[in-house]
């Protein structure tokens, strides 16, 4: 006597024949055995002839297509073999601003250094004066564009810092403008409050001044609005010392905020050890850590946030410690910088190109550190970054089949469907393929 088949199951979208992408392997470098023949994929975590099913947003089924249960779908997506990776995560943006920096960008091409340009007035100041004049309108417009390039890339979260306003009203406005992105677009957006970014010209000379502004007025209104899940400081000598970034975390920490640090960007002042001994998410650029900086990132659990961009533009020399971060197995991601000056990147695909050639990333530590240590730098790892049952279905489908396809080109963006929460929210020029209700 046969049994009787099991009854289906619903579910909201299912998607077959993938190339899946987990990224959800732990082994990111070669080991012991073969490491340079072509079937080698170390950390990618691949599924050829994958399925993956979607319910509720939420990813409640995945594996070799061969074994996929029965269910009843509203939608069903044939990947037809094309690569279906976590939805891109950019976790380090300065995505609102008003104004450009353009003629900077020719001085820094005539020899003026980055730092000469910022003791001139210029820089970050200038920025602030260009944003405060613009309206939350005006600066909601021109933040779209920025985002809808690196949607069209992939991204399902971005994450925006203020830090061009400095002072309490502007600060609130840009930060407004951010959580107002992620409520009308289809993304995800994490906001991270950037008052301690540079001293503006009205406290010249006057930093620990500011900061008591930052810790004070400015910090509770932006708590008294919600309008932050993170803060973050620029820990530089042209910039903030520990001493004072410390100020801010301090006062931060009641109120629940995570804390991120730019830090060793220009000199090595320990505050990447400074944001681990008060249990930060992140340091980013990174380029002077230290081993002893490195090391007590390690110990917190911090993630290492490259940022190749502003490298590239301000055609640095001195690369971050690579090979140190893994020997202390610190996580690293890497993010676009996207900014009007040091950084006007828009493109996560170039992050991760020059994350390979400009730091030596293999291909698997890039992706990664899109995907997976990404969400970590943000604290979201246990809701995106990685295809697992019960995360959140935030993809990607690429026209290509070899994760190493999206690193290993420039000017071409394969990506052909983003979806958030398993929904098509973005088709590339090649439709997504297989599309039905």
């Amino acid at each position: 006597m046969s049994s009787n088949p099991q009854p289906s199951q619903p579910v909201d979208h299912l998607f077959r024949h993938a190339r899946l992408a987990t990224l959800v392997a732990d082994d990111t470098r070669p080991s012991n055995g073969p490491s340079n023949g072509p079937s080698y994929r170390p950390g990618y975590g691949l599924i050829d002839d994958g399925a993956l099913a979607v319910r509720d947003g939420r990813i409640v089924w995945l594996g070799s297509d061969a074994t996929l249960p029965r269910f009843t779908a509203r939608q069903e997506t044939d990947c037809q073999g094309q690569l279906l990776t976590p939805g891109l995560i950019d976790c380090h943006t300065h995505l609102v601003w008003g104004g450009d920096r353009f003629q900077e960008f020719e001085m820094r091409l005539e020899g003026v250094a980055y730092e000469e340009i910022a003791r001139r007035g210029g820089g970050i100041v200038s920025t602030v004066r260009a944003t405060r004049q613009a309206s939350e309108q005006a600066l909601y417009e021109a933040a779209l564009e920025r985002l809808r390039c690196l949607s069209a890339e992939g991204v399902t979260t971005v994450e925006i810092k203020s830090g061009y306003g400095l002072d309490v009203a502007s600060e609130c406005r840009l930060l407004r403008v951010a959580r107002r992105l992620g409520e009308q677009q289809p993304v995800r957006v994490r906001t991270t409050f950037l008052g301690a970014h540079a001293v503006p010209p009205e406290f010249a000379g006057r930093a620990d001044d500011y900061m008591d502004l930052v810790v004070g007025d400015m910090l509770e209104a932006v708590v008294d609005e919600g309008l932050a899940d993170a803060v973050d400081a620029f820990c530089e000598g042209i910039a903030f010392s520990p001493s004072q970034v410390e100020r801010l975390f301090l006062a931060a920490k009641p109120h629940g905020l995570q804390l991120k640090l730019h830090a060793e960007q220009l000199s090595n002042l320990g505050g990447s050890a400074l944001a681990a001994r008060h249990g930060a998410l992140s340091a980013d650029h990174l380029e002077y850590l230290d081993e002893a900086g490195v090391e007590a990132m390690a110990a917190a659990g911090s993630v290492a946030v490259l940022l190749p961009g502003a490298f590239h533009f301000l055609r640095e020399t001195q690369r971050p410690p690579v090979e140190l971060l893994r020997r202390h197995g610190v996580p690293i991601a890497l993010a676009t910088d996207l900014n009007p000056g040091s950084s006007p990147l828009y493109s996560l695909l170039t992050a991760l190109n020059l994350g390979c050639l400009l730091f030596n990333l293999t291909p698997t530590e890039a992706l990664l550190g899109v995907t997976r240590h990404a969400a970590q730098a943000l604290g979201l790892d246990d809701e995106i970054g990685s295809l697992e049952v019960g995360k959140r279905a935030d993809l990607a489908l690429w026209g290509v089949t070899e994760p190493a396809a999206l690193m290993g080109q420039l000017g071409f963006n394969p990506c052909r469907g983003r979806y958030l929460d398993g929904r098509l929210c973005w088709v590339g020029e090649a439709d997504a393929p297989g599309e039905r209700p």
